[in-house]
């Protein structure tokens, strides 16, 4: 019985794989990406090598991190004229990424990740954040929305407050369902983030900053008075607020990024946690 053609493969949705075939979108995320040949330049879950094979040509010393192992001889096969394109067979949110980094140069990547993991994925790689030039991600577009949000945006909260804490957040261009094969129930865009050179505004304790816009944003709203009453009395925080310039009877998403890191170095300095 004849084996099925090497480049045949179904999505799984174990893995929520949804291929880009549009070869327009293509074009547009490579022509953003604008990668040369001297990039360490990463492709997180590159499927069936639709926007791979448009990198490659700009950097052919692309590595790839593919968990489906059935796509590894897909992959092996279609790029094997490349001497110096890596495929690592591995789970990206356990993966470390420093191991790619050569010369420290710092990396660059790319992916259209599955909508399940894209947030722990992005928090994962934001602990290399200082070894990350720039990030370029296919998402689910509600939570590019989050990413990008400013404070007063009703799409404004935790997610926007600690990845903009590192990074610079762009919205690139959205991304319709028809797009792919299978067609995914949502929208999807493209976003990049670029990692500070230097943080524009530095916590004391960033798991301590963390805690606090997580506790202000359980309930949002609820003015901040009400939502950190757990944390500090609010007598206490009224008195605070006054004396750093911050209105604690604003809602969580009035306050800047700027804001709660002033907030969480001086909550931090009291000695006041969970």
């Amino acid at each position: 019985m004849s084996k099925p053609p090497l480049f045949t493969h179904k999505a799984r949705k174990r893995f929520g794989q949804n291929f880009l075939t549009d070869q327009n979108i293509i074009n547009r995320i490579v022509t953003s990406i604008a990668a040369k040949p001297s990039d360490r330049l990463i492709e997180i879950g590159p499927g069936q090598g639709a926007i791979t094979q448009q990198l490659i040509l700009a950097c052919p010393q692309l590595q790839v991190i593919e968990l489906d192992r059935d796509l590894i001889p897909i992959l092996l096969a279609q790029f094997a004229k490349y001497p110096e394109f890596a495929i690592h067979q591995h789970d990206a949110l356990k993966f470390d990424f420093a191991t790619l980094i050569k010369n420290q140069q710092p990396l660059r990547i790319v992916g259209n990740l599955p909508y399940n993991i894209s947030t722990p994925l992005i928090f994962h790689l934001l602990s290399y954040q200082d070894r990350i030039r720039d990030m370029h991600f296919m998402l689910q577009k509600e939570v590019v929305n989050r990413l990008v949000a400013k404070a007063g945006e009703k799409n404004y909260g935790r997610l926007s407050i600690m990845v903009q804490y590192y990074c610079e957040t762009e919205h690139l261009f959205a991304v319709p369902p028809e797009c792919f094969d299978p067609q995914p129930k949502v929208d999807s865009a493209i976003v990049r983030l670029e990692p500070h050179t230097t943080l524009p505004h530095i916590a004391d304790n960033v798991e301590h900053l963390s805690h606090l816009v997580n506790l202000a944003f359980q309930q949002r709203r609820k003015t901040l008075r009400n939502t950190l009453k757990q944390l500090i009395d609010k007598e206490v925080l009224d008195k605070l607020g006054e004396a750093i310039g911050i209105d604690v009877s604003l809602r969580p998403e009035n306050l800047s990024i700027k804001d709660y890191v002033t907030l969480s170095n001086t909550l931090n300095g009291l000695s006041i946690h969970e």
